[in-house]
């Protein structure tokens, strides 16, 4: 999978990551290369949580195509 991650430098020098198609996925590091693999783990999270999150779930998942 591919997303795209935002990346920008904050006001105390540190690199923030954020993944827009994955609400609330947010890291951050030391340097660019830090912060691009530390975001990469945080998705890998965010996906785990919300696929086991969608297994107990009494609501219904649908894949649409636009």
């Amino acid at each position: 999978m591919t997303f795209n991650v935002l990346i920008e430098k904050d006001e105390t020098g540190y690199y923030v990551a954020e993944v827009p198609a994955l609400p609330g996925c947010l890291s951050q590091g030391k340097t660019m290369q830090e912060a691009k693999e530390n975001i990469k783990e945080a998705m890998q999270g965010w996906l785990e949580v919300m696929n086991e999150k969608a297994k107990t779930s009494s609501k219904q998942v649908a894949e649409v195509t636009i």
